[in-house]
């Protein structure tokens, strides 16, 4: 079980990395195309599209990497249940707020199907198809709090503070 959360979340960050390549490609091809006289179609909305799903894919990777700014000046200092419960509170919250975010982003998605709606670019790209990478990202992260809440309660250490340990004993 934990290799395949360990790919779930390895897919993610590729998915964010595949997000990063396409930009790149679109915005090469816009500019050789603008060498030869043509323009790429709503290269701009692609690539802001690309990078929205970037940042959302690569959300569940970050933070089960550790990746995610933590200010740690204070419970560094801390350890055994005052830790526990402070990590333990920060998740609850962490996981309500990723809740709240990711319905709302399936909400979106479902209201710009319902109402059909466009881009304004050169190319009528309903609007729902760039925001599903959006809120697969929301989905992806409320995994990962859920994951490293269920850790905590069952008194395993959060995969982000086993990166954090790891980058102390480096300043050492």
């Amino acid at each position: 079980m934990n290799s395949l959360r360990e790919k779930f979340y390895l897919a993610s960050g590729y998915a964010a990395g595949f997000c990063i390549a396409l930009i790149m490609v679109v915005i090469l091809a816009q500019i050789v195309g603008r060498l030869f006289g043509f323009i790429i179609p709503s290269a701009e909305d692609v690539s802001g599209w690309a990078l929205a799903a970037s940042t959302f894919f690569g959300l569940a990777y970050t933070f089960h990497n550790g990746g995610h700014i933590r200010v740690t000046l204070v419970i560094q200092k801390w350890s055994g249940r005052p830790r526990f419960w402070q990590e333990l509170v920060v998740l609850i919250f962490g996981f309500a707020l990723a809740c709240y975010m990711t319905f709302y982003c399936w909400h979106m998605v479902w209201e710009s199907y319902i109402f059909e709606e466009v881009s304004h670019g050169y190319i009528p790209i309903p609007i729902w198809i760039p925001q599903v990478p959006v809120a697969l990202g929301m989905t992806a992260l409320n995994i990962a709090i859920l994951d490293d809440l269920v850790g905590m309660i069952r008194k395993r250490t959060p995969s982000y503070q086993q990166h954090e340990d790891e980058l102390n004993l480096e300043d050492v």
